[in-house]
């Protein structure tokens, strides 16, 4: 049996199910990451990351980005090695084998279904707010979850709205009835839009991407003139002293989940290669472009946000582009308007994007036997996978009626950074291949000595440029610092036994540097993201064996062979 829950699955240069479109060239790859990638950060999670990291937090994108570009190398080489829909489940199957592909790919229905309820909450926040300002008013408690509105009752929240909401909601059956309808809305939209078809999304998509960019440089623009650079060192919470770090190094890590889930975009779009025309030249050069594009963007859009606003009025703030220039801040309506407009259309490529995303997994999990045959389905026109299309469309419709923002920003997150871990760690697995001209190849440099050294020598800087933090590592009972403390400690320990395995086995250098990365981001996670993802886990792994292990199509063939 054990044998068989890690048997890998063995892919051609050119696996295909030849069922889908292959409609998209390299800048419709660019556009559909850039979809994803700007919107989930800058017009949504990054009020939350800015009140948490204050103006540091931008230390917090750069480590974030950096980790991406070699998770995105790595997926590129996935990319071109296997064409096919699935992104980090197909390539675990690859390499790990089924049952830890079963497991991704279980985190990755967690990442884009949990991902676009976040996202339907911020559009929701901008749709609500855009019709205040024309005047049309939408009860507090049709604009919020129930979840959302208790615990800020409970916590007595500064967000005057989610109060109201739970105090002037109407009571049938001693129940509440709080609703957010804007994002039930959006979600059966933008469902209905992903079944139309590849082309009708692409173009869909390509449009509302320009109006987002102009929209994101004409706040810089506008902005930059009145930053106050006092803003960008605020009074810390730990020293008193004036600070770019006000929350401390913890703080900044602290909007890991917020700044880490601005950054998932380019992964969402390995789940089209099979849509793609070169899926082995297009895929790897649009994840790639796309990604540094929009980290250089978030980085001055931070700047410039902090320096406009005290990083502490950003609490709960669904909507920091246009709150900026409201009239309790800059006092620009006109520039408010423009922002709460255009901001409305931007995130609904988002939503797109990992509408898109969620049906391709399935379909490909489907194709292995790991789910029933009925998700693989795909419409004999308009060629997209028409039932799980649909269902994906209820499976994030339903939560939105009883979660929170904040519990679901963490709990996508730590899915996300665990399928880049495997992913970073499977190309490591992936035996050397020959060069084909026009595919992408990821660059072979030996980590043997250099990996050690870059960590190493890391080590020994921050010792003596944090001395007190080392001091008391091992202090895992501290209030505030003790859960990262011991995070940190695994993670040193960890790296220490990747430098032995580096020096002796050769390993590659990008995939190194990039697991390292993201097993760095999972030390700001909490025991409760833990907590929530180990049973997210726990009920993936039941549904596997009960139903997946049994009919996989991998597990029957080695049945086949050994009787």
């Amino acid at each position: 049996m054990i044998n068989s829950l890690f048997r890998r699955k063995h892919y051609t240069g050119n696996a295909d199910s030849g069922q889908l479109n292959r409609v998209l060239g390299t800048w419709d790859i660019v556009f559909f990451g850039i979809a994803a990638i700007i919107g989930a950060g800058s017009f949504s999670s990054l009020g939350e990351a800015i009140f948490r990291g204050g103006p540091g937090v931008i230390v917090l994108y750069l480590i974030c980005g950096f980790a991406c570009a070699f998770t995105a190398l790595c997926y590129a080489e996935f990319a071109s090695r296997i064409p096919t829909a699935g992104s980090a489940y197909t390539y675990a199957y690859a390499s790990f084998g089924e049952m830890i592909a079963w497991i991704i790919g279980w985190a990755l229905i967690m990442e884009y279904s949990f991902g676009n309820i976040y996202v339907a909450f911020s559009w929701s926040d901008y749709f609500t707010s855009f019709m205040e300002r024309i005047g049309v008013h939408i009860p507090d408690y049709f604009t919020c979850s129930y979840t959302e509105a208790k615990k800020a009752f409970l916590n007595n929240s500064n967000n005057g709205e989610l109060i109201n909401a739970w105090k002037s909601a109407p009571v049938i059956g001693g129940l509440k009835i709080i609703l957010d309808i804007p994002a039930l809305v959006i979600n059966g939209l933008i469902t209905w839009l992903c079944y139309q078809g590849i082309k009708e999304s692409k173009n869909f998509n390509n449009f509302f991407v320009i109006l987002k960019l102009f929209v994101i440089l004409l706040v810089i623009a506008v902005g930059i003139g009145f930053v106050n650079t006092g803003n960008w060192f605020p009074t810390s919470s730990v020293t008193s002293e004036p600070s770019f770090m006000p929350n401390g190094f913890a703080g900044v890590m602290s909007a890991v989940s917020g700044v880490f889930f601005a950054y998932i975009g380019f992964d969402a779009i390995s789940v089209l290669s099979e849509e793609t025309k070169n899926p082995q030249r297009d895929l790897p050069r649009g994840m790639l472009i796309s990604l540094g594009l929009c980290t250089v963007i978030y980085i001055i859009l931070t700047l410039v946000l902090t320096g406009l606003v005290d990083y502490k009025k950003f609490d709960g703030i669904g909507d920091p582009l246009s709150f900026v220039f409201d009239a309790s801040n800059l006092n620009m309506p006109w520039m408010e308007f423009i922002v709460s407009l255009i901001a409305i259309v931007a995130i609904t490529t988002v939503l797109l994007v990992f509408q898109m995303g969620q049906p391709r997994i399935w379909m490909a999990m489907s194709r292995d036997g790991l789910l029933p045959k009925k998700f693989q389905e795909v419409h004999p026109t308009k060629k997209i996978p028409s039932f799980a299309t649909i269902i994906t469309g209820i499976v994030v419709g339903v939560p939105i009626l009883f979660t929170d923002k904040s519990f679901i920003l963490d709990f996508t997150s730590i899915g996300t950074i665990f399928a880049f871990v495997l992913v970073c760690g499977g190309v490591l697995l992936l035996p050397n291949k020959e060069k084909v001209k026009g595919r992408f190849h990821l660059p072979y440099i030996n980590g043997k000595l250099i990996f050690p050294l870059i960590f190493i020598g890391g080590l020994i800087f921050f010792y003596f440029y944090q001395p007190e933090f080392f001091h008391s590592l091992t202090n895992f009972s501290d209030p505030n610092e003790g859960e990262f403390r011991l995070a940190i400690t695994v993670y040193i320990i960890f790296n220490l036994a990747l430098c032995v395995l580096t020096f002796l086995k050769n390993l590659s250098l990008i995939p190194l540097i990039g697991l390292s990365s993201c097993l760095y981001l999972l030390t700001g996670m909490s025991h409760d993201n833990w907590f929530w993802f180990g049973l997210w886990f726990a009920i993936g792994l039941i549904i596997y064996f009960l139903y997946g292990y049994k009919n996989s199509k991998l597990n029957k063939e080695i049945k086949t062979i050994d009787s």
